[in-house]
């Protein structure tokens, strides 16, 4: 470990004692928007410090077995130590990669909520059912986390899956763990209208965007074009009936937003803002790390659109996700929700790379 890391991890030690002097001190407990930003704060520093407890056990206990190995002792004892310290060493080198990765920083958008759209890609029909198959998948990953889902906006398909469908997942750290999905999914496997049997390929695009809120982004409501209209497809009564849908144009970056999904003009509108809001939002992010660096591309992907990111083979019982080149045989549990392990390999290989990249600017 080196001297700086000590000195970082002895001040955050400091800053969370204080906090948990703070969580239990009245006039903080009184103020609640306090308290809960310094419980906040304490909960993120608990695995930093749970490491950096560990980390200074096994250096004791190196720096114990050395200083037994020094002296004079009997043979059995001395292979004792030595497998003691052998040990030790393994341990500080272990704990000091994890500290290392803890205190990376950590993405801004990491806490927001988050905005996913799908979309059928090459395939026609069967890419629409693709495409509902993810949105059931991701779906499946929330209720799974507990997370709440809103569907914002939805066009439908004739066979009952979505050209586009447009939703938000509300809960905390979704963004952290969907930020990854953006780009091309692509499915193999025996449509239900291929009569002989043939693997077919199709692809579905997803988009995942952290909200914006208007701290985030500025939009000046007068270079948006507003036009209602009469919504179509199925739905309650007021479709087709009245002029409830909403479709909103950001002149200045021509980004369009739909949404008729609700009954009522005005929570379309809503919506329709939402959308505009983190789209406008996730440009002017991507503009702003081109203008960093044009070159800088995360281990783990650029998350564009255009970049085809994972393959569900149904025939083979297999997902393989092609940045990290990992696969998996149990495609049923992964399209049924159960998501974390891959979740856990992509920002894996992403912080691996963070902390290479941080090494080599250091």
């Amino acid at each position: 470990m080196t001297e700086r890391m000590r000195e970082k991890l002895d001040a955050l030690r400091q800053k969370y004692e204080g906090l948990a002097e703070e969580i239990g001190d009245p006039a903080i407990i009184a103020d609640r928007e306090k308290w809960r930003q310094c419980s906040k704060e304490y909960s993120d520093l608990t695995p930093i410090m749970e490491k950096y407890t560990q980390l200074q056990k096994a250096e004791t206990a190196k720096e114990e077995a050395e200083t037994l190995l020094a002296q004079k002792q009997d043979e059995d004892f001395r292979e004792l130590l030595k497998e003691e310290l052998a040990q030790a060493k393994v341990d500080l080198e272990s704990l000091g990669k994890e500290l290392t990765l803890l205190l990376l920083p950590k993405d801004p958008n990491d806490e927001k909520n988050v905005i996913m759209e799908i979309r059928g890609g090459a395939g026609g029909e069967e890419a629409a059912l693709f495409a509902g198959s993810l949105f059931r998948m991701y779906t499946r990953y929330a209720e799974r986390h507990k997370w709440k889902i809103q569907l914002m906006s939805v066009s439908e398909s004739d066979l009952g899956g979505f050209k586009e469908v447009i939703f938000m997942i509300q809960g905390s750290g979704a963004y952290s763990r969907l930020k990854y999905e953006s780009g091309v999914h692509r499915v193999q496997r025996v449509p239900t209208t291929e009569s002989g049997g043939r693997i077919h390929t199709s692809t579905a695009t997803v988009a995942v965007l952290p909200e914006a809120e208007a701290v985030d982004v500025h939009i000046d409501m007068n270079d948006v074009r507003v036009d209602v209209f009469r919504a179509g497809g199925n739905g309650g009564q007021c479709v087709n009936t009245t002029d409830s849908a909403v479709r909103m144009t950001h002149i200045p970056t021509g980004i369009v937003v739909s949404c008729q999904n609700e009954k009522s003009q005005l929570q379309n509108r809503e919506q329709a803002l939402k959308v505009l809001y983190a789209r406008v939002y996730e440009r002017e992010r991507q503009a702003h790390d081109a203008a960093i660096s044009a070159d800088r591309k995360a281990q783990v992907g650029t998350g564009d659109r255009s970049e085809r990111i994972r393959t569900y083979n149904f025939p083979q019982g297999r997902v393989t996700d092609h940045r990290i080149n990992m696969t998996w045989y149990k495609i049923d549990d992964i399209v049924d929700g159960d998501l974390d392990e891959v979740m856990d390999c992509l920002i894996t290989a992403q912080r691996m790379e963070q902390m290479e990249q941080d090494e080599e600017n250091t």
